[in-house]
């Protein structure tokens, strides 16, 4: 009897089976048809999968554009430092380039002057020491008594005259500068009003914000131009004559309108001393 019976509740699970597979073949062949409407269930299953798969991918298509865009600024970063260093270089090499540029124009106007002071025994000098607090007052040159220096010698550079030997070593030199303050010897100059005619005068003091002589003891009563040369007397042996010094700034009179004051701008820039030239007379 059980035996039976369960032969029966076989049969009748494949018959079920067999329906099922016929609805479904039945359900995929209408499916399949070209050219149909989709039913509601479809549309529902369909609109409901595209939502999922855009929440779901969102997030994933954000973090891979962030990370394509940190990977792009990092690349970006690495290539300004490129470019950085190289401009650095680049700015370093242009600084080295104009520094030399300024060294050899000094050089070639040295030689200039060489050949414009033929009359004079000349030695070539490179400044290698100036003291920041004493800037206006003294500089040191490479040259001393082995190379034919003496005290009280006119130094000079392509521009004019800038001072005199004042003291002297074996290998190097102290050269007092015309932009000191405290300069107790006057320095006799002569001023060009025309082609046959000079007022002398001695320079008194020299001011550094301005690069200016003052050039007192003038007597004469004459119209001295502006931009008139300025250069030694030679009076004095410490000075040849027809070095340049300035050229006249602007004219004045002295506290008891007894004689003139002459400002002059001095030719040479004392900020600027690389390389400089030792002279004497030939008969010294």
């Amino acid at each position: 009897m059980y035996n039976r019976k369960k032969s029966f509740d076989k049969r009748y699970l494949f018959i079920f089976i067999i329906i099922i597979i016929s609805l479904m073949l039945v359900v995929l062949s209408v499916t399949l048809k070209k050219n149909r409407n989709l039913n509601f269930f479809e549309k529902f299953a369909k609109d409901t999968g595209m939502i999922v798969l855009k929440v779901t991918y969102t997030p994933f298509q954000f973090i891979r554009n962030q990370l394509n865009e940190w990977h792009e600024k990092d690349n970006l970063y690495e290539k300004y430092k490129e470019l950085k260093n190289n401009e650095d270089q680049v700015k370093s090499v242009m600084a080295e380039n104009d520094n030399l540029k300024s060294e050899v124009q000094k050089l070639k106007d040295n030689l200039d002057l060489n050949s414009i002071l033929s009359d004079k025994v000349l030695l070539n000098a490179t400044v290698i020491n100036r003291n920041i607090s004493y800037w206006y007052d003294e500089i040191t040159i490479d040259k001393g008594s082995n190379d034919g220096i003496e005290k009280n010698m006119a130094v000079v550079v392509p521009k004019g005259l800038i001072g005199s030997v004042s003291k002297v070593s074996k290998n190097t030199s102290t050269v007092k500068l015309l932009s000191n303050d405290n300069m107790s010897d006057k320095i006799s100059v002569k001023i060009r009003v025309n082609d046959e005619t000079y007022v002398f005068g001695l320079i008194s003091k020299y001011d550094s914000k301005t690069n200016t002589y003052t050039v007192e003891g003038i007597s004469q009563n004459i119209d001295i131009p502006k931009n008139a040369d300025v250069v030694t007397t030679g009076m004095g042996d410490l000075f040849p004559s027809g070095l340049q010094v300035g050229t006249v700034q602007k004219v004045t009179t002295d506290n008891f309108d007894l004689s003139k004051v002459v400002l002059v701008k001095a030719s040479v820039d004392f900020d600027d001393l690389d390389y400089v030239t030792v002279l004497k007379r030939k008969t010294e």
